[in-house]
């Protein structure tokens, strides 16, 4: 949460300049006063924001912890929300266990994070209920995992595949290139930042995922728009490289 002195200051004018460096480098402009549809000037302050985690697995339990030290409200969720008792003690007292329908209606912003043969009918089940909202998709297609419809995917590029399965919504892909327990470990490091690449169309669903990138521990390197979310495919030369910023946007030739 942002505190009022000036350690608050500096904490978010590091933000604005994280946000501006990762934007210019692709040629993507995002707007400071934009915030999300749905999305007050309160609720788009770190600390205020509602956020839906559908699939609370690995991904989406260390990604979701992250965002809960940093003081957003979070519904985890599972087909067997009971199961998830332990993960919402260790998050605090702004978290709570659901439904995927509820954390969908619940979030300003939703992080799905299911196995991506389960993207479809997460589509199909949740799409009206994440209508106009910023979801976060961070699912990975493994064809011997997830059959053809995976392997179709990676040759449409993800960002394309997830925006056919997720009609409606504003879409990013983000946090598909990074493991779990880099997450756990990483987050927050000391010195240079592990980068997370981002893509989507929208620009303020774009910032909105920057900063949830911040506040997760980790420095945001926008990529471009969901056509170029396959330059981070699962498979690529900078998928669960742990890079830095520097090195992220220099093996993507973002200049």
């Amino acid at each position: 949460m942002s505190e009022p002195d000036t350690k608050g200051e500096s904490k978010q004018s590091r933000r604005d300049f994280l946000l501006t460096a990762s934007a210019t480098a692709t040629g993507l402009v995002l707007a400071p006063a934009l915030l999300p549809r749905g999305l007050d000037a309160s609720a788009a302050r770190p600390g205020t924001m509602r956020i839906g985690i559908i699939g609370s697995g690995l991904i989406g339990g260390a990604v979701g912890l992250q965002w809960a030290r940093a003081g957003h409200e979070i519904l985890f969720s599972s087909r067997h929300p009971e199961e998830l008792m332990d993960l919402v003690q260790r998050a605090g007292s702004r978290t709570r266990a659901g439904l995927p329908a509820e954390a969908a209606e619940f979030g300003d912003v939703v992080f799905v994070a299911v196995p991506y043969a389960a993207l479809p009918q997460v589509g199909r089940d949740y799409a009206p209920l994440m209508e106009g909202k910023v979801v976060i998709d961070c699912g990975n297609p493994y064809p011997r995992r997830d059959g053809p419809m995976a392997a179709e995917a990676l040759e449409k590029g993800t960002g394309v595949a997830s925006a056919e399965f997720l009609p409606g919504v504003r879409l990013v892909r983000a946090f598909n290139a990074i493991g779990s327990r880099s997450v756990d470990r990483e987050a927050h490091r000391e010195g240079e930042k592990v980068a997370i690449p981002i893509a989507g169309d929208d620009e303020e669903a774009v910032r909105i995922a920057s900063e949830l990138v911040v506040d997760a521990g980790f420095d945001p390197v926008v990529v471009g728009g969901l056509s170029r979310a396959r330059e981070f495919d699962q498979g690529s030369a900078v998928y669960v490289r742990d890079m830095t910023a520097a090195e992220l946007r220099e093996a993507l030739g973002l200049g």
